[in-house]
């Protein structure tokens, strides 16, 4: 039954729709079977954690090694420990800040890329001005002793310590980094340029490594405070190598993945099929998103997150893209037989992250996307109400398959169709489409601003915020 609100709503309780098709077969979609996949596993998160402070206090506490107290006294006694301070505590909090961008699975699939990206750019502005205030504490101390000018010593530092020049090149690669992730300057460039800046961190850190171990006072007659960093920097290395290439190198290995189709969903919007081996190993929850590299000219080094559209269908999966820049634009292009290299499955908008078993799932443009694959994958029992939003009923991405999937749980779908000026998602209709919030988990996704203010709306209408959930895909 579909019941006008004209021109602003259709407000639409569900039945099956036989318009509705499935991406590989072209015949109505069965359900996706049931597959296990990993829960958010927070003590091993919170272990994390716990390891990440203690290696903090004691990057502070060897700091002290190799210099008396009494020393302190001396002439740039005092400036000189407070460089060593600075400087071995910015250097582990850069350490910290690969991390968080590493995607160590066990703690992004807890608290997800949203937390992730927010507390690296939290931690981010730390390692620069610390290890700005070693390099200024350092010669201070150093000229002071020297009995010469501050330039003279910083000058002989580069000429005739080791590996300090290497170390200035790192400071400096570490600044630029640190420039470009300022918001106003990060939405002047391109993503694959502030992509393939933000890599020189890892040749910051291997170039800064060297000169701490040769000249630093601590190291000296000190092999604990030695193997302490060497144990930090191997393990940083290893999770780098293993998880950013290694790990998906064998992935795709096993998988083999490559483009079987390509068709337009809506108006600047592609689905793209794509076909593989052994799919029923993959671990994926509705939600989810991966790094998607096609291995085609323009576009093969660099990778881009797109949320998968539906629950894999052995020996198919399936991504829904929008055309907004020229790679996207490309991505749709491609032709069957292309190679396709993922990487993940990464965020936490999944089924676990919910609470109850009242669910609201909000979705506008090619965010409908996962919100789709979310609904797919909810238990049955969730008692589901959906509400999408767009220009018009044809930029509604997937509407027959969301239409018969809400229909086989007797679930409630409302469509918001209209023009963002004339018809407004806001506090007031938002509270006719779902009702009362108490007890309920609302899922969220679509364009920043859209989410952002939906959220905002969902909180005045009384939802609490931990059980609002959405998700970000790029840093």
């Amino acid at each position: 039954m579909v019941t006008p609100y004209r021109p602003t709503m259709t407000d639409v309780t569900t039945r099956p729709n036989p318009e509705s098709t499935t991406f590989q077969t072209g015949r109505r979609p069965a359900r996706a079977p049931r597959r296990a996949t990993r829960a958010p596993r927070p003590r091993i998160a919170n272990a994390l954690a716990l390891i990440a402070g203690i290696g903090l206090g004691l990057s502070f506490g060897l700091s002290f090694l190799g210099q008396s107290i009494a020393s302190y006294s001396s002439a740039g006694g005092w400036f000189t420990l407070a460089g060593r301070v600075t400087g071995l505590t910015g250097t582990y909090l850069m350490v910290i800040m690969i991390l968080l961008v590493t995607r160590l699975p066990w703690l992004e699939e807890t608290v997800g890329q949203v937390r992730l990206v927010r507390w690296h750019r939290t931690v981010g502005g730390w390692p620069i001005a610390l290890i700005a205030l070693h390099v200024v504490f350092i010669t201070l101390g150093y000229a002071e002793a020297s009995h010469v000018s501050f330039v003279s010593q910083f000058w002989s530092f580069i000429m005739h310590y080791p590996d300090v020049l290497a170390a200035t090149v790192a400071f400096a690669l570490l600044v630029m980094a640190g420039v470009t992730s300022i918001p106003a300057v990060r939405r002047t460039m391109k993503y694959q340029t502030w992509w393939a800046v933000h890599l020189y961190l890892y040749l910051a850190t291997v170039l800064a490594f060297a000169h701490e171990i040769k000249t630093g006072v601590m190291f000296i007659g000190h092999p604990i405070a030695t193997y302490f960093w060497i144990a930090i920097s191997a393990v940083a290395l290893a999770a780098v190598l293993g998880i950013r290439i290694v790990r998906p190198l064998v992935r795709n290995l096993r998988h083999q993945l490559r483009i079987s189709n390509v068709k337009e969903e809506a108006p600047g919007v592609y689905s793209i099929v794509v076909k593989g081996r052994n799919l029923s190993r993959l671990e994926v929850s509705g939600g989810q998103f991966f790094q998607w590299r096609f291995m085609a000219r323009g576009l093969w080094w660099h990778s881009h997150p797109y949320s998968l559209s539906a629950l894999p269908r052995p020996p198919f999966i399936r991504v829904t893209i929008k055309q907004l820049g020229m790679q996207s634009l490309a991505a749709t292009r491609l032709k069957p037989g292309t190679r396709v290299f993922i990487e993940g499955p990464y965020g936490v908008f999944t089924r676990h992250a919910r609470r109850s078993d009242k669910v609201v799932l909000i979705g506008a443009g090619v965010g409908i996307s996962p919100i789709r694959a979310l609904l797919e994958d909810l238990p049955a029992s969730t008692k589901v109400t959906v509400v999408l939003r767009a220009s018009s009923v044809e930029d509604i991405v997937h509407r027959a398959e969301v239409t018969q999937l809400v229909s086989e749980r007797g679930g409630k779908l409302h469509e918001v169709v209209g023009s963002r000026k004339k018809v407004r998602l806001d506090g007031q209709l938002l509270r006719k489409l779902v009702g009362n919030l108490n007890n309920t988990d609302v899922y969220v996704c679509g364009p920043a601003g859209f989410s952002e203010g939906v959220t905002e709306n969902l909180l005045r209408l009384g939802a609490r915020r931990e059980r609002i959930h959405h998700e970000a895909f790029a840093f």
